[in-house]
């Protein structure tokens, strides 16, 4: 069960633009209910002139590290810088763990409005299966450089609003990311639950299967600096919340 949502750790981890800066890193402890701390999400954004590298560990731990068999994952996004946005030119994701990897890259053809996926299952080191396709919709951004860049995008984070994204790597819903910012009124259950002092508070609606609500929230406090500081994943089947915090 565990192993299902390892990659949500993800979205707690990387709320930020940062277009500025050359290296930036950031690090999360995340817990999980009655399990306590299962996993260290460790993020790193790398620009060089006017290309990026995104490189994204994820590392299981404790009871989850056993139950999973030491699930681990890696998202790396490369891509070029237009405007102080990140836009995506590569995105991978390999999930592995004691004896299965699966590897699955994005390619990105702007000129053409084209993303084709290429899908590797290994066992035991030897690869198993291989897929290649071409994705139904095309985006700029994949779901590193979404995150990232949501500060640039977002103009105006006070006003109640929800906005709706396309991104690589989230074709289970169409490539379909919503964020809601939330009104007066709803500022004091963000508090409540991510605590005081951030410079803004969102939630992200995950569209899977996998939350018990209908849709899956994911509570962000960003702090001045543009990095998530506290993000919590409500209502996960049986086990409760989530909660992604900032330690380093």
């Amino acid at each position: 069960m565990i192993k299902k949502y390892f990659a949500v750790f993800i979205l707690a981890a990387l709320v930020s633009s940062l277009a500025q800066a050359k290296i930036v890193k950031a690090e999360y402890k995340v817990s999980f209910g009655m399990f306590g701390q299962i996993g260290i999400a460790k993020a790193e954004l790398t620009q060089n002139g006017s290309d990026y590298t995104i490189d994204i560990h994820l590392d299981s731990t404790g009871v989850a590290k056993t139950l999973s068999r030491g699930r681990a994952e890696r998202h790396i996004s490369k891509g070029h810088i237009v405007g102080g946005i990140m836009v995506s030119d590569q995105y991978k994701v390999v999930r592995t763990d004691s004896s299965k990897a699966v590897h699955k890259e994005y390619i990105v053809d702007h000129t053409n409005k084209k993303v084709t996926k290429i899908y590797k299952k290994f066992k035991n080191g030897k690869l198993i299966a291989e897929k290649k396709s071409v994705l139904d919709f095309y985006a700029a951004n994949d779901l590193l450089t979404l995150y990232f860049n949501l500060e640039g995008l977002l103009k105006d984070k006070t006003t109640p609003y929800r906005y709706t994204f396309q991104a690589i790597g989230a074709e289970r819903q169409d490539g379909k990311v919503s964020l809601v910012i939330p009104g007066p009124s709803e500022l004091e259950r963000y508090k409540k639950t991510l605590g005081g002092g951030a410079d803004w508070y969102a939630t992200a609606i995950i569209h899977e299967k996998i939350f018990s609500s209908k849709e899956g929230e994911l509570m962000l406090a960003v702090g001045k600096d543009g990095i998530t500081q506290k993000a919590v994943l409500k209502d996960v089947i049986f086990f409760g919340d989530i909660c992604a915090e900032r330690i380093k």
